[in-house]
């Protein structure tokens, strides 16, 4: 069975670590899933490591080094993501950080973009790629 690449958000990666049980479970299930590859951006970088690094909350920047530093593949900023993520934030009405992870996973031409963020948010109205929402339990078993 080929490995689905799948690019998660901050939002799956911040609940890996540090969510309620059942929150923690959902995203360690696709963190941790053998038949995915992860796909990383240097946007998720961003987002995840700054806090626990001037906090010093070391348990959790190991974490999400170690998630990052083995995922299969690390999207860099380039003139095509930036122009990609503007066409989906005036599209969508995306958040930039939003609209620049989607444009990563497109960019990164995976099967699907992973996230916490409600089924009814503008990231999930997406038709570039599959996004699939695990808020809550029922999405979470799609």
């Amino acid at each position: 069975m080929k490995s689905k690449r799948t690019y998660v958000d901050a939002s799956v990666l911040i609940a890996a670590f540090r969510g309620e049980e059942k929150v923690m479970e959902r995203a360690l299930k696709v963190v941790e899933d053998p038949n995915r590859t992860l796909v990383v951006s240097n946007y998720l970088r961003l987002e995840v490591l700054p806090k626990p690094t001037f906090h010093g909350m070391q348990e959790e920047l190991e974490f999400m080094k170690n998630i990052l530093d083995n995922a299969a593949d690390n999207v860099s900023t380039s003139d095509k993501l930036t122009k990609t993520a503007l066409n989906l934030a005036s599209q969508y009405d995306m958040t930039p950080i939003d609209a620049l992870h989607v444009a990563a996973a497109v960019v990164a031409k995976v099967d699907e973009l992973v996230t916490m963020e409600k089924p009814t948010k503008p990231m999930c109205r997406v038709t570039d790629i599959p996004v699939v929402s695990i808020h809550s339990d029922a999405e979470a078993t799609r």
